[in-house]
């Protein structure tokens, strides 16, 4: 900016002395005629007496210049901010606009469920609105309070019942805190006892009016909500315990809790996989204590979600398809190459169980038996159809590999 003021100053200076000299051009070859000389020497002469006469006005000029300039600059930067400061502003708003969403629930919340007629139909979808979140649940089974203490939710749930295999360990002492309403699979009569707002569990225990919690129709009949846990219905898999996570997290939102849960999970079940590389198994076949050491199989085709854990192991049920009871004659010559054997609280000591079947001579062919390839199951971890399957999917195969 002063470049270009001083630049037009000299050019003011240099038209006064081309006027005062009266000619229109200066020459500007080598040597000048001497008129033309004397011109300019008289125009330089002229023109120093007016600065002399008008130097004070000329200062004041020249300072105003200046000044204004500056003022011009300086308007320049403020135009300059003000044209940035809506853009950044837009920046905001859309920085704000793209940030990650709340995670708290907005009430009322409607889920897909479940429900039957009570009759052994199939499970059919119902949805289920919840206007706020339960305050007081009852768990039908063990597992599934487990998992609610997972979520912190242990000062939620007013009863559980179904106690029937080993409990998770890192829970125990929240487990305390929940009142026992049976030890065995409960009544309508006891879960309605302990005035819940909410039921959750395993599905097949809504399935009859007097045994079980009741039925889905009858409990709702009288202001309870109820959830059925997606891992208990036919068809489940392992995706269907992330569902019944996210769902609870949802329903009593604790959403950020339920998240962080499932990719630990996640990481648990893709170590299982990895480390069932090294398994040279891949058969199996659920068996039972059929009275007095005989063996009995049971087909566990409704079972797809234990089903679906087994297989990170790289195991696959043997009669996984097969509907009906299930000969010995079947098992030998299905042949598979493990047997699970479930031991649960109440039922037959597994350790005579399992000396009875490696002793029977009629079972002998079996690769099974010929390769101590029995392994015992935990019922709690693999009919609780929660997280605690996880647990029991490493112990197998902790054993099956420490066999080898």
């Amino acid at each position: 900016m002063r470049i270009i003021i001083i630049d037009r100053w000299c050019c003011f200076l240099y038209s006064t002395i081309v006027f005062l000299a009266g000619r229109k051009v200066i020459p500007t070859q080598a040597n000048p005629s001497k008129a033309v000389t004397r011109n300019i020497e008289k125009g330089i002469g002229i023109m120093i007496n007016v600065f002399k006469r008008f130097a004070p006005i000329l200062a004041v000029l020249l300072l105003v210049g200046i000044l204004s300039a500056c003022s011009s600059s300086t308007q320049n930067e403020n135009a300059s901010a003000a044209t940035a400061a809506p853009t950044n502003t837009a920046a905001e708003a859309t920085e704000a606009s793209t940030a990650a969403p709340s995670t708290n629930t907005v009430y009322p919340l409607t889920i897909e469920n479940y429900t039957n007629n009570g009759e052994g139909t199939p499970w059919t979808a119902k949805s289920v609105t919840f206007d706020k979140a339960p305050e007081k649940v009852v768990a039908n089974t063990q597992g599934a309070a487990e998992l609610l203490i997972k979520l912190g939710l242990t000062d939620k749930m007013v009863g559980v019942a179904a106690l029937y295999g080993a409990g998770d360990p890192s829970v125990q002492e929240e487990f305390k805190k929940i009142p026992v309403i049976s030890e065995n699979y409960a009544s309508k009569e006891l879960v309605v006892g302990a005035s819940p707002d909410l039921v959750l569990g395993r599905a097949d225990l809504f399935a009859d009016a007097d045994w079980g919690a009741g039925t889905v129709e009858g409990l709702n009949g009288l202001g309870i909500k109820t959830y059925l846990q997606n891992t208990s219905v036919k068809g489940a898999t392992l995706d269907s315990l992330y569902k019944d996570i996210e769902q609870l997290g949802q329903i009593f939102d604790v959403q950020e809790n339920a998240a962080a849960y499932i990719e630990e999970l996640k990481q648990r079940a893709q170590s299982i996989k990895d480390g069932a590389a090294a398994s040279n198994a891949k058969t199996f076949a659920y068996v039972s204590d059929g009275g007095n050491g005989a063996i009995a199989v049971y087909s566990g085709n409704i079972d797809t979600f234990a089903g679906d854990v087994l297989g990170l192991l790289g195991l696959k049920n043997s009669f996984g398809d097969v509907t009906g009871d299930i000969s010995k004659e079947q098992l030998l010559a299905t042949n598979p190459d493990v047997l699970l054997l479930s031991v649960y609280t109440g039922g037959v000591d597994p350790q005579t169980t399992l000396k009875a079947f490696y002793a029977d001579p009629s079972l002998q062919s079996l690769n099974a038996i010929k390769n101590k390839a029995i392994y015992l199951i935990d019922f709690n971890q693999f009919w609780g159809y929660s997280y605690s399957i996880f647990d029991g999917a490493e112990k197998l195969l902790s054993d099956i590999l420490a066999n080898q």
